[in-house]
């Protein structure tokens, strides 16, 4: 089940009988492994009598069987219910509890301890307003203690309750439990939490828990239930400027167009001014629809579908603001990155990024340094491990719409996605934009790209040659243009050894320089087809997530992949420009069809070369495809030229 849905069901479960005073607090238990944390809510769950008399029974014969507290019952079990977790005695997903007192409805997630399964100690956070962090009294703050707690602070809680464990296994001594606050108060003291209170608890036997405990007479603070249910926690998302990712455009019939999505932030009427952020369209909203019929105000954490006054180009993905407010667009940023793989981050590599309702190719230029969660300090650093937090830049293939995380934690949250696996690699927090200028907004022009291309009869589109180096990509696209040109066609014509010798002549050619040149390249011809221009490239281009990057900043049907499919030995047999022999002699490195592999278009629109085509032939192909597909005219018997 998605977790936000199943965190929405529990919400309405946890909702208590009398009226709460506060809203639901969502809290997550964490700290390293064996701290008592599935104990502990085992305990609260037992303490609000939330455990049946036939639950009870299969815990105390669990706890004979699986148990870790000799004769008495093992809490900890009711919360571990996978069979692995009980053989183990240790936490490995993330269990969701609801429960109620007569003040306040909860929600839980007893996140795991161990190391190696961090990233779903993440996933409980990001889902979190607070944290019961544990500590074991007798061994005081561990590296998973200080992991925690940085990574609670990077995703954005600001309240902490310092849960000191096990007191009764120290003789409820005073000073051990002092000296661990004072302990983690000076290490937490950069992570800036709003408040973070200790209290020490014994999770088996209930000291402190849902009363104060006649055990620790020197403690003068409330029990743990009494400060969750008096603790304010909500962030006013209310009073931030409106946002509202599109999920989906409600189109059922051509009298009705509603832009559905969860308002992330803000509110709005009917009447108020609002902006697609990535294009700059400006508009007013018309209704605020619903299921039970139209609203006059919709609020932050609101699913709703708004129709606008005006026909305006959205889709999912977009991101509706207020005009006076807007959220930063840019394609590069900077981030707090939480690496959640097995595989170590690759700079340079494409990723898939998901923010929001958006999903979108993107690639980390630059780890700017690794962040020691034991002590804080800033190391330098290639890539990340599993489990490890860095500060990175990012680029993306296409600007996005974010606000920095501190400001919204909706907006400036996303995971990197492995592009080959389809498993999350990371979890990211965006900081800022890497652009100087932080007040640049897209600009609504008056002449957009299909006027420009109309007066020119024609369709813009980008024609991507690829293929092997030697492979007569350069020679088929001249010959394309040529016979383009001889009709009348608007073209340009950008080859790869051409844009090495000017705008990318700064570039060398490291893994991070080749995509950097393809990236521009994608740019540079997205602007063309702007002009209306049919643009041809022709780019070795070895892999597949490249031209995916290119294919995906450009409007659909506007990249035409052409693989020229030459056998390597006939590439090789040609060598025109005598690279192949020196890439054998070892002179050159890294030579795309020698010792770096060249991935082949799957689905590639064209495939030109193969046999005996000549040149001419090929071409011809390209001309009969831009026709048929009507992205050129055609002359008809008299001579003219028509569609």
């Amino acid at each position: 089940m998605n977790e936000a849905v199943e965190i929405e069901i529990l919400e309405k479960r946890a909702a208590p009988g009398g009226k709460a005073a506060l809203p639901t607090l969502r809290f997550l238990t964490c700290g390293s492994v064996d701290d008592g944390k599935s104990t502990l809510i085992g305990r609260l769950l037992y303490e609000q009598q939330l455990i049946h008399e036939d639950q009870l029974a299969a815990l105390e014969r669990d706890s004979k069987k699986h148990g870790t507290v000799g004769p008495d019952i093992d809490f900890a079990l009711l919360v571990d219910g996978l069979e692995a977790e009980r053989e183990q005695g240790i936490t490995i997903d993330v269990a969701y509890r609801a429960f109620s007192t007569g003040n306040r409805a909860f929600i839980v997630a007893d996140t795991p301890g161990h190391e190696q399964y961090t990233r779903n100690m993440a996933t409980g956070a990001s889902n979190s307003d607070l944290a019961v962090l544990l500590i074991d009294s007798r061994k005081g703050l561990l590296p998973q203690t200080h992991r925690h707690a940085t990574i609670v602070s990077l995703l954005g809680i600001r309240h902490v309750v310092l849960a000191v464990n096990k007191i009764d296994l120290v003789g409820y001594d005073q000073a051990a439990f002092e000296k661990i606050a004072a302990d983690f108060a000076a290490f937490a003291a950069p992570l800036k939490f709003v408040t973070c209170v200790a209290i020490p608890i014994s999770a088996r036997f209930g000291d402190n828990i849902s009363r104060s405990s006649k055990r620790t007479p020197w403690y003068l603070g409330p029990s743990l239930v009494s400060y969750l249910e008096a603790i304010s926690v909500e962030e006013d998302r209310g009073s931030l400027p409106f946002r509202m990712p599109v999920q989906w455009v409600n189109r059922p019939h051509l009298d009705f167009r509603g832009f559905c999505g969860t308002i992330a932030s803000g509110a709005i009427r009917p009447g108020d001014e609002v902006v697609v952020a990535l294009s700059g369209k400006l508009t007013r909203i018309e209704r605020i629809v619903t299921a039970d019929g139209d609203l006059g105000v919709a609020r932050a954490g609101e699913s709703v579908t708004l129709t606008l006054a005006d026909s305006v180009d959205i889709g999912r993905g977009d991101v509706l603001a207020a005009p006076h407010a807007r959220p930063d667009v840019a394609d590069q940023f900077a981030a707090n990155l939480i690496w959640m793989s097995d595989e170590k981050l690759a700079p340079g590599r494409s990723y898939l990024m998901k923010i929001g309702t958006r999903t979108i190719p993107v690639s980390v230029t630059k780890v700017n340094y690794r962040l020691d969660v034991t002590t804080l300090a800033q190391h330098p650093a290639e890539t990340l491990g599993l489990n490890e937090v860095g500060f990175c830049n990012l680029a993306a293939t296409a600007p996005i719409a974010f606000d920095p995380y501190a400001e919204n934690r909706v907006m400036g949250a996303f995971i990197l996605i492995d592009r080959f696996s389809n498993a999350t690699a990371g979890a990211g927090l965006i900081a800022f934009s890497l652009r100087r200028a932080t007040n640049i907004h897209p600009q609504d022009l008056t002449i957009v790209k299909e006027a420009r291309a109309r007066i020119k009869h024609q369709r813009p589109a980008v024609l991507w040659f690829t293929g092997l180096p030697g492979a007569g990509k350069s020679t088929v696209a001249n010959l394309v243009e040529q016979q383009l040109h001889a009709r009348g066609v608007h073209t340009i014509l950008l080859d790869g050894d051409n844009i090495r010798h000017g705008l990318n002549k700064d570039l060398g050619f490291s893994s991070a320089d080749r995509l950097e040149n393809i990236r521009r390249v994608g740019e540079v011809a997205k602007l063309m087809t702007e002009a209306g221009l049919i643009v041809l490239c022709a780019f070795i281009s070895p892999f597949a997530a490249e031209r995916q990057m290119v294919r995906d900043i450009l409007a659909s049907g506007e990249f035409i992949e052409i693989f020229v499919d030459t056998p390597i030995e006939q590439c090789m047999a040609r060598d025109p420009k005598g690279l192949y022999k020196k890439a054998l002699a070892g002179e050159i490195k890294d030579f795309t069809g020698v010792d770096q592999a060249y991935e082949a278009p799957e689905a590639p629109e064209l495939v030109l070369g193969q046999g005996d085509a000549t040149p001419q032939q090929s071409s011809a192909r390209v001309i009969a495809y831009l026709v048929e597909r009507s992205y050129i005219e055609r002359f008809d018997d008299s001579g003219d030229w028509s569609i």
